[in-house]
């Protein structure tokens, strides 16, 4: 096979990460690493992670509720959305991973029974159209694509005509999908498996789909194990009838959801794929996921004469007596009143369609396609027929009518912004209300010779059409002015003008002419399309709102089908409703952005659809002819979860699981009792021939695990997925069951960009749990973020981890191995007494943290503050001369392997059971029992910290000073002595001033227009006004008036000032540090006069 080497380089997976920082010495990393595989192997073994509901024998199924089962033993089951089973899981699934993972590991430490399962994804067509090039591929180039390079590259296959339907679904086409287009020169499937690390001569196996769904499905597996993840593997599984089991669940869903009335059978508009012959739902597309139908008016504006070069173009190919109409979309059709001219651009080539037998209609071949689908033509589904092209500028200077127009022929003028790919490429010119309009036919009266048209053609009167509130019944002409846009080059403006204008005009707007003058726009709108239909002036089409690109690269239209929908949206309003309502009070969203995009989407949604016939899936039970769509068998999956395990024992269904139940035996039936639906009878334990004992199993399975407790996914699914797993809980299962969370991440960046395969900035989770080790990737994704906005995972965070993780272990087995050394009896020094206290408050802050899912923070506590505290109390004590205390650094080590365990579970069980010498694993520990911190304790170690800095930090200054050639009060190089004044209590004067912002305080502000006069009649704001701003500095920031006024310390200054004077002395080299206590009528230095009480002064001399 003929390859380049440029080729070779962009098929090389090892490429996609060839940006990333490199690691050289590794022996610290590899150390790590094989902690972390023993104790996953151990967890494994140990089946860990595979928790079951109550047994009968612990409860009684009709013993006790099952709320009151929850509550009896507290539950955790949390999910995220399964993964597509193409390719290998890449880093931004790891940051999806991270959440749901952490939170499982609190619940386990917070005592809850806690399930993870995770299943494998297949549903749809990205694997069947892959399956299906590589299969043309194969016969183009042999299995192994050694004629790959015969072939001319300026010969590309043929694209599909507009007639070929999904029977042509096999045929390749030189198209560049979302992924070919990242890196361009991945024109074919086999080269796109190849960058995903498979081997060439492996590359044919992927041509039948069913290999797919055995290859990837054990990497994930792999790839979440090696990353230390909570999952239960019994519970997975694999959709499609691939798993007879799943399946028979997704056929139980949808005969339930069309009983119900969810499902319903209609024609209604759809993005769809002419080449693949069916609706093109979020899931079938390479590009464009999100986007619906956009609604147009047509309006046929009939030509009543053509510009000369037109009618020599275009009138030889009509029929006689043909009528001919340009069609230009339009979203404001109540502004029809206001036309002045017809705008076409003068470079798009337009066609002339055979709309019917003596009607033509000029528009972009674009919006004829779309409109072949609905329609709109007479002709078969599909089809138009084009009987010529024109260019736009040929238009220019045609007369055509203007339907409810006060002029009623206008001219087709140029506009240069028009564009091919939104609308039918021409427009209605309404200068009266679009500032666009306004401001071209403006540059086209002043540039007439330049555009070679006559200047009163764009110089029609201009009629208002709508009043509005802020712009008056002119409002485009008035905000050109305001906003001082002088061409239609002002794009920026231009926009914003617009968006002024028509959200006045359609919220607030009055129509001020025609039939329903005097009627609010927004009233008036639907009543003015009705009448122009009527007419036979208008007609209503649709085409995406942007670009769509099927998994197929076909470009997607918009399409009017007899469908099987959900009917989502305002048919259904009470299930809208009820599904808005439990989004607003019963939803636990995290992120106020998370609730409103949900609601923003429910609002919008509306009926979506569900059956396609091409693709891999489930049959539609009540119409086996098509598959359930992929989107529409993965909403209520997490209820599977709750009884795969005893279903079947792999992934696919082939062995059965303990009940000993066959797929064929899953009747709707059982599904209904199993899922709370109905009672157990007779009939269905006959008819379906499953053990009571089993039947009921499932049931507490079911009972007992639901409601789900969080759901987990990327904020991009809010507007499919996520929306629907919540309208199809509401639908099926009682309130009791309905999901209780969702949290939705933003996408991950990777060093600060964008993750991209072409740039090298790209890395798969196995790419990144082999470059950095498990727990130093749980770390830096933990610290990547916990909001909706976009993470980042710093891999110079991951690094660093790699050397504190070790370092720290060394650490702690160096502490256990060598306690002997340590110091034993009482452990009452202040040092220890600060310590013991900085740990309580540290373990009661981080595992609120926890509680509350902000990780960063919890980490921040766990890792580097409860590190620090260590690392103080070390110091404190060696310059103390008294040591660490044996009983307080075991505390702190079993603390933090606590603490570390939901994020760094393999270090944290290392150090529990090899260091510490537990006996069993940590994954079943709980979150530590401390006494609360004393806040005098807590305020002495502020004190401490805040003193020793300031300290340190002024002998540093006086350095750098001296560094510079300036003066300095003293050498920080020679031999030297600091000392310390410390004011027993506050000077006289602040007392009155204390009894001024007493009075000027109100509980949560200060009212300084009462306060600065008083302070100014004192005569003493030189002074006084920093003392002032000081106290209501504290004040606003939520320390107590009790504390502020009172103006107590917690714990003896002098005392601790005393017990900090060794560590001074070290870490200043001071030969003698003193501390002097300031009482009134003491003669002492000027420095002294600033001591106040917790605010202590210094000074260093030389000696």
């Amino acid at each position: 096979m003929a390859t380049s080497t440029t080729e070779a380089s962009i098929t090389d997976p090892s490429n996609n990460a060839k940006n990333t920082i490199k690691l050289e010495n590794t022996e610290k990393r590899d150390v790590l690493i094989a902690i972390e595989k023993k104790y996953q192997a151990k967890w494994a073994e140990d089946g860990v992670f595979q928790p079951d509901a109550p047994s009968a024998g612990q409860a009684p199924l009709d013993s006790i509720s099952a709320a009151d089962l929850r509550a009896k033993y507290p539950k955790f089951f949390g999910t995220m959305a399964y993964p597509y089973m193409n390719g290998r899981l890449h880093a931004g699934h790891c940051f999806t991973v991270s959440k749901i993972e952490f939170t499982t590991g609190v619940a386990r430490m917070q005592g809850k029974n806690s399930l993870f399962p995770l299943g494998f994804h297949c549903t749809g067509m990205p694997i069947k159209a892959c399956a299906d090039k590589l299969i043309r591929e194969i016969e183009l180039f042999g299995q192994e694509f050694q004629r790959y390079g015969e072939e001319k590259e300026d010969s590309p296959l043929p694209a599909p005509t507009q007639a070929e339907t999904h029977d042509d679904v096999t045929k390749f086409v030189a198209k560049k999908g979302k992924m070919v287009t990242k890196a361009s020169s991945m024109k074919y499937q086999f080269q796109i498996m190849q960058a995903l690390g498979i081997p060439l001569n492996e590359v044919h196996r992927f041509s039948d789909p069913q290999y797919w769904l055995t290859f990837f499905p054990p990497l994930c597996k792999t790839d979440l194990t090696n990353f230390g993840a909570r999952i239960d593997w019994r519970r997975s599984f694999v959709t499609t009838p691939a798993n007879p089991y799943y399946d028979a669940f997704v056929r139980w869903q949808m005969n339930r959801l069309k009983e119900v009335g969810k499902i319903r059978y209609g024609e209604r508009e759809t993005i769809y794929s002419p080449k693949d012959g069916q609706p093109c739902m979020d899931h079938d597309r390479s590009e464009g996921e999100g986007v619906g139908p956009q609604q147009y008016c047509g309006l046929k504006l009939e030509i009543k004469e053509l510009a000369a070069e037109a009618e020599r173009i275009v009138r030889p190919n009509l029929t006689d007596g043909a009528k001919i109409y340009l069609v230009a979309a339009t979203l404001r059709p109540e502004t029809m009143y206001g036309q002045t001219c017809c705008f076409v651009s003068s470079k798009i080539t337009y066609g002339v369609f055979q709309a019917q037998k003596d009607v033509y209609y000029i528009l972009t071949e674009r919006a004829a396609r779309n409109m072949a689908f609905q329609k709109i033509f007479s002709w078969d589904f599909g089809v138009y027929r084009k009987i010529s092209d024109i260019v736009g500028k040929a238009l220019i200077g045609s007369i055509v009518n203007a339907p409810l127009s006060i002029h009623k022929s206008v001219r087709v003028l140029p506009m240069e912004t028009v564009l091919a790919t939104k609308g039918t490429g021409i427009v209605t010119s309404v200068p009266s209300d679009s500032p666009d309009d306004y401001a071209t036919v403006l540059d086209l009266a002043k540039k007439a010779d330049y555009y070679a048209i006559k200047k009163e053609w764009a110089e029609l009167e201009i009629s208002p059409i709508i009043k509005t509130p802020s712009y008056g019944d002119l409002s485009a002409p008035f905000l050109i002015k305001k906003l001082k846009i002088n061409s239609p080059k002002d794009v920026k403006q231009l926009a914003e003008a617009k968006a002024l204008v028509y959200k006045e005009g359609f919220y607030q707007g009055v129509m001020v002419i025609g039939k329903y003058k005097g009627q609010k726009v927004s009233d008036a709108k639907p009543k003015v399309i009705k009448d122009l239909k009527e007419q036979g002036d208008l007609f209503e089409y649709s085409e995406p709102e942007n670009l769509v690109i099927s998994r197929s690269s076909d470009e997607c239209v918009v399409a009017k089908l007899n469908q099987w929908f959900l009917n989502y949206g305002e048919d259904d309003a009470e299930w809208r409703d009820t599904t808005l309502g439990w989004v607003d009070k019963g939803l636990d969203t995290y992120t106020s952005e998370t609730r409103r995009n949900f609601e923003e989407t429910i609002k919008w949604l509306n009926k979506w659809a569900c059956a396609r016939t091409y693709g891999l899936g489930s049959k539609l039970p009540f119409d086996p002819q098509f598959l359930v769509e992929s989107l529409s068998d993965s909403t209520i999956y997490m209820a599977y979860y709750t009884i795969a395990h005893l279903l079947h024992k792999d992934i696919f269904g082939v062995e059965p699981g303990p009940a000993s139940v066959k797929p064929d035996q899953m009747i709707d039936e059982v599904w209904d009792y199993v899922f709370t639906r109905r009672k157990l009878d007779e009939e269905t334990l006959s008819k379906s021939g499953i053990s009571r004992s089993s039947l009921e199993t499932m049931r507490r399975e079911f009972e007992y695990w639901y409601p789900l407790d969080l759901r987990v996914s990327g904020k991009d699914l809010i507007p499919n997925h996520l929306t629907f797993f919540l309208y199809i809980h509401i639908a099926l299962f009682p309130k009791e069951y309905w999901p209780q969370g969702v949290r939705a991440n933003g996408h991950l960046m990777l060093n600060g960009e964008k993750m991209s395969k072409s740039k090298g900035n790209f890395m798969t989770m196995d790419d990144v749990c082999k470059k950095f080790g498990a727990d130093a990737t749980r770390i830096a994704l933990a610290d990547a973020g916990d909001g909706i906005e976009d993470a980042n995972f710093e891999e110079a965070v991951a690094n660093s981890s790699i050397l504190r993780l070790f370092t720290l272990k060394e650490w702690c087995e160096d502490m256990v191995q060598n306690k002997d050394k340590l110091r034993k009896g009482s452990k009452d020094s202040f040092w220890d007494r600060l310590f013991e206290n900085e740990l309580r408050a540290l373990v009661h802050d981080c595992v609120e943290q926890y509680e509350s899912a902000m990780y960063k923070l919890a980490l921040k506590g766990a890792l580097y503050d409860f590190t620090g505290s260590r690392d103080f109390y070390r110091e404190a004590t060696a310059a103390a001369g008294i040591g660490m205390h044996e009983e307080l650094v075991l505390q702190y080590i079993e603390l933090q392997a606590l603490l570390l365990t939901p994020i760094a579970p393999h270090w944290a069980e290392y150090i529990w059971l090899e260091v510490l010498g537990k006996s069993t694993t940590i994954q079943d520990a709980k979150f530590p029992k401390v006494s609360a911190s004393s806040p005098s304790l807590s305020a002495a170690r502020e004190y401490v910290r805040i003193t020793s800095s300031n300290i340190t930090s002024a002998e540093a200054s006086q350095q750098k000073k001296k560094d510079k050639g300036k003066n300095v009060a003293f050498d920080p190089k020679l031999p030297k002595r600091l000392t310390i004044f410390a004011a027993s209590k506050y000077p006289a004067w602040q007392e009155k001033y204390i009894d001024l912002v007493r009075e000027a305080f109100d509980g949560t502000s200060l009212n300084d227009k009462a306060l600065n006069p008083k302070i100014a009649k004192m005569g003493e704001m030189k002074k006084a006004m920093p003392f002032v701003q000081g106290l209501k500095k504290r004040l606003l920031a939520g320390e107590g008036p009790n504390v502020v006024f009172e103006r107590k310390l917690a714990f003896d200054e002098i005392e601790v000032l005393l017990e900090m004077v060794p560590g001074l002395k070290r870490t200043t080299g001071c030969i003698e540090v003193t501390v002097e206590q300031v009482d009134e009528g003491k003669k002492l230095p000027q420095v002294a006069e600033g001591a106040v009480p917790g605010q202590p002064t210094f000074f260093f001399e030389n000696v």
